[in-house]
């Protein structure tokens, strides 16, 4: 067994097909084949069922594709760390929630790509959930999520703190008044979503139990269905700007104890330190080091804002 019988494997199982295989990796199929077959027979067992539309994985084979995942990381960071001389380029992939991208990290990577402009910098939006399986699975190199995230095999920097708040729609007048409605709903991103954990749990201790739940891809759609009076969301405050871009909303202040979350940017423990990956890391302290004190000079000359009623 070696790794040349492992990616034709794993391209098999991909695909489902020994045919499309031997199209991709430019050989004919029974090529493909033998290579299967003397690979089921190092091993002792069968890696794949026929049948008449091609191939799948047996459980055998499910057990062993984990293992070509994890080596193949490891020739790909073999690689980088070869050709890495200390200046930060090449390949970068991270994530973020949408909201957090829409807000808050634009200005730290344009400040970041400005000084590495020799680095291909990639940003994937998804949910928290979805975020730290893919940095699990060393398919991004890093992310920045709701916190806390407490996991062995990761490492979770805070960047800073964002003010939750209720969206409702434009003639909602409290969240007090909206959970009497038995018509409620909660409008919120795909499954996974930090912000509808958060939200569920702050209605229920408000009393409502199981409130249906509208589960939308884009943030865009969300505020839409906010708009027209599907239901209530939890988003950053700070978003307001953005979402009444959108459509018109209504906004309702968190009690102090739940209107807080902390984001925090996520690497893999076992990762690979490069170039690049060190110096987005560092760009990213030294920018929210900044951030985060202007912000405490301003909350401190500020006078409260008293416009919305905080509800408890």
């Amino acid at each position: 067994m070696d790794i040349a019988d492992l990616q034709i494997f794993a391209t098999v199982a991909r695909l489902g097909s020994m045919r499309k295989a031997g199209e991709e990796l430019n050989t004919v199929q029974s090529n493909i084949t033998a290579r299967i077959r003397t690979l089921e027979e190092n091993l002792g067992t069968s890696l794949f069922e026929r049948h008449h539309r091609g191939v799948k994985l047996s459980a055998a084979g499910q057990r062993l594709l984990p293992y070509y995942e994890r080596l193949a990381h490891l020739m790909g960071e073999a690689r980088q760390a070869t050709l890495d001389d200390g200046i930060p380029k090449g390949p970068l992939k991270i994530g973020s929630q949408e909201t957090t991208a829409a807000l808050r990290i634009s200005p730290v990577l344009a400040k970041f790509l400005r000084q590495y402009p020799d680095v291909d910098l990639n940003l994937r939006t998804e949910t928290t959930a979805n975020l730290i399986g893919s940095v699990l699975d060393h398919k991004l190199d890093g992310a920045f999520v709701c916190g806390p995230v407490n996991h062995p095999n990761l490492t979770a920097s805070p960047c800073f703190s964002e003010e939750l708040a209720i969206y409702g729609p434009p003639d909602m007048t409290s969240i007090a008044e909206q959970c009497d409605d038995t018509r409620l709903r909660i409008v919120v991103m795909n499954a996974g979503c930090q912000y509808r954990f958060m939200l569920e749990d702050f209605l229920t201790r408000l009393g409502r139990k199981n409130v249906p739940v509208l589960e939308f891809g884009t943030l865009e759609t969300v505020i839409n269905c906010v708009s027209a009076g599907l239901g209530i969301t939890m988003l950053p405050r700070a978003l307001l700007a953005h979402i009444n871009r959108i459509g018109p909303v209504s906004l309702h202040a968190l009690p102090a104890s739940c209107a807080h979350v902390e984001t925090v940017f996520i690497q893999h423990k076992d990762a690979l330190p490069t170039s690049a990956r060190t110096a987005l890391f560092q760009t990213i302290q030294n920018h929210w080091d900044d951030v985060n004190a202007d912000d405490d000079r301003h909350s401190r000359q500020a006078a409260p804002n008293a416009s919305l009623r905080v509800i408890s």
